[in-house]
């Protein structure tokens, strides 16, 4: 079989018993279904490994020497929320329970098939809520803008932004492809103005959005990147 290709955002696991042969065996089974894998003999040499790594998941075997895998799964809940699978000799309906209750997701008794360990390990992944990284920079046609600086720029020339204008946009920025509603609008940049004034009016978000598209678009009177969603607000669609 081919191992698949492990890209720089595959998912990084943390294998944990004190079995050499499935420690490997996992290893390479898992290295062949794209995911990062480092592997750990004991709990003293995952918890070495979890303070200089960061691990998307953890498959934890409850039986060790030394510290056992419920009481580092305990451990680790008491100061993250990394997802962690146990795997145990023992199957009862009581082991599970201590399993479970000790923070674990899920829990799978020895032996196995791999293939349901790739299961239980995929379906634990997509129950974690991902990080949205936004671009640092935003490109609207000939307009790029800045996020991290806050920055409007046309070619090599910066786009002078008023106040309003620049929190409007960070706003945009920070959610694109999603309506927002004047309302939320006007909540937003309430909050962004430090509360203090008047609250602004759903007309002066029309009026403000009117002269961000000034800036923004080649045609103002038909918006391409900040777009009106009938019914439901304004919504800016960077390239």
């Amino acid at each position: 079989m081919t191992n698949r290709p492990i890209s720089d955002t595959a998912a990084h696991l943390l294998i944990v018993d004190d079995d050499a042969r499935i420690r490997t065996l996992l290893q390479r089974f898992l290295q062949a279904r794209g995911f990062w894998v480092t592997s750990a003999r004991d709990a003293a040499h995952a918890r070495r490994l979890l303070a200089g790594l960061d691990f998307d998941l953890v498959v934890l075997d409850v039986m060790m020497p030394g510290e056992d895998g419920l009481s580092l799964t305990r451990a680790l809940r008491e100061s993250r929320e990394l997802p962690i699978l146990l795997l145990t000799a023992r199957g009862e309906t009581d082991e599970r329970i201590a399993g479970l209750e000790a923070g674990a997701d899920d829990y799978l008794a020895k032996p196995f098939d791999p293939k349901e360990l790739l299961l239980r390990i995929n379906a634990i992944l997509r129950r974690v809520p991902q990080e949205t990284v936004l671009p640092k920079l935003l490109h609207l046609g000939p307009v790029r803008y800045d996020l991290e600086r806050g920055e409007l720029w046309r070619g090599a020339e910066p786009v002078r932004l008023t106040v309003t204008e620049a929190a409007l946009l960070r706003i945009f920025a920070t959610r694109p492809g999603e309506p927002l509603t004047r309302a939320e609008l006007m909540e937003d940049l309430g909050a962004n103005r430090g509360g203090g004034g008047e609250p602004m009016q759903e007309r002066a978000v029309d009026v403000q959005i009117t002269r961000l598209r000034r800036k923004l678009e080649d045609d103002p009177r038909q918006p391409r990147y900040l777009q009106t969603v009938r019914g439901e607000g304004y919504m800016l669609v960077p390239d």
